[in-house]
């Protein structure tokens, strides 16, 4: 199998679009290759530049992606698209396609485009975004696009996985200021305010920046404003050029680095939560054991904290076996 998965991931290196749409299946399946594969690939990445689309429904990100990966598709760029969706309640896969979305790249090999479920995964990311990232990554595209779903206030995964995250507003989306505040504001390096074309984006913009007066500055930068109207083009140029420039400013700071060791912080303690769950359950026994505590807390016979500990237990139990 070793030799297999090897194969594989020199295909993945190689950018064959069939080997990555393989190896993301496999991890969304939670194949038992996944794990060997990433874990193989892990060393080819951390030279992509990840850009985090977000905002509320309604903002425009799906199409502003298209208009930046066609943007640095026209540099000479490899560019991956990861657009999270909605979860169907019937199919448990997103609801939204990005085959519908972003039609005039379906045929461009240097553009991969895949749509994943949040499958009930908070955040305004799925659960394997930052994986399905990694292998993006090592198959050669120089930047990784990703749109999370529509997101509210305090949804702000994408900050910790993103080199850099850009806020979409809309102008005239009710209150303004309300959209603007909290998780949303602090997280945004760049604010991009589209459909900029419609009445009330001057407003818009101006209590934005009067925002910003009151917000310090992280290192010495204050989040760009750029308009566009995605729809039709306009200012995508000048967001790539404030992308440019918070890249070149951030790249290589103390900031990035501190960003990306809390990111990885993070996922090494879901990871190891995720692995103790499955030896906490794992096996027929495993789930008869979890359902039967399930219906002692239910009934009140047990309390969720012993069982808890009692799933620990059987997790160093498994873990003593291996």
């Amino acid at each position: 199998m070793s030799a297999s998965v090897e194969t594989w991931a020199e295909q993945i290196r190689a950018g064959e679009v069939r080997a990555v749409s393989r190896a993301i299946t496999a991890i969304e399946d939670r194949d038992a290759r996944a794990e060997d594969l990433l874990r193989r690939l892990f060393p080819n990445t951390g030279k992509s530049f990840v850009i985090g689309v977000t905002g509320a429904p309604g903002t425009g990100k799906s199409t502003l992606v298209d208009r930046l990966a066609g943007g640095y598709r026209g540099q000479g760029n490899h560019v991956g698209i990861i657009a999270v969706d909605p979860t169907s309640p019937y199919t448990g896969g997103a609801i939204l396609g990005d085959r519908i979305r972003m039609q005039g790249h379906a045929s461009d090999p240097g553009i991969f485009i895949r749509s994943m479920a949040t499958r009930g995964f908070l955040g305004g990311l799925a659960r394997t975004t930052g994986d399905v990232a990694l292998v993006l990554d090592a198959a050669g595209n120089e930047f990784v696009l990703i749109e999370t779903v529509g997101v509210g206030q305090d949804e702000v995964d994408i900050v910790r996985l993103a080199d850099c995250t850009l806020v979409l507003l809309v102008p005239g989306m009710g209150d303004d200021v309300q959209n603007m505040k909290a998780g949303l504001m602090e997280i945004a390096d760049i604010f991009v305010l589209n459909k900029s074309d419609r009445d009330g984006a001057n407003r818009l913009e101006a209590e934005l920046e009067a925002m910003l007066q009151l917000a310090p500055e992280r290192d010495g930068w204050k989040p760009e404003i750029v308009r566009t109207v995605a729809t039709e083009n306009k200012g995508v140029d000048e967001l790539t050029g404030a992308i440019a420039r918070y890249r070149e400013r951030f790249g290589k700071s103390p900031e990035h680095e501190a960003r990306e060791i809390e990111h990885w912080r993070t996922r090494l303690l879901a990871l190891a939560g995720e692995a103790v769950l499955r030896r906490a359950v794992s096996g027929a026994d495993g789930e008869a054991a979890l359902n039967r505590l399930a219906q002692e807390v239910a009934s009140r016979g047990k309390d969720p904290y012993a069982a808890v500990r009692e799933l620990l237990a059987r997790a160093d139990v498994a873990e003593k076996r291996a």
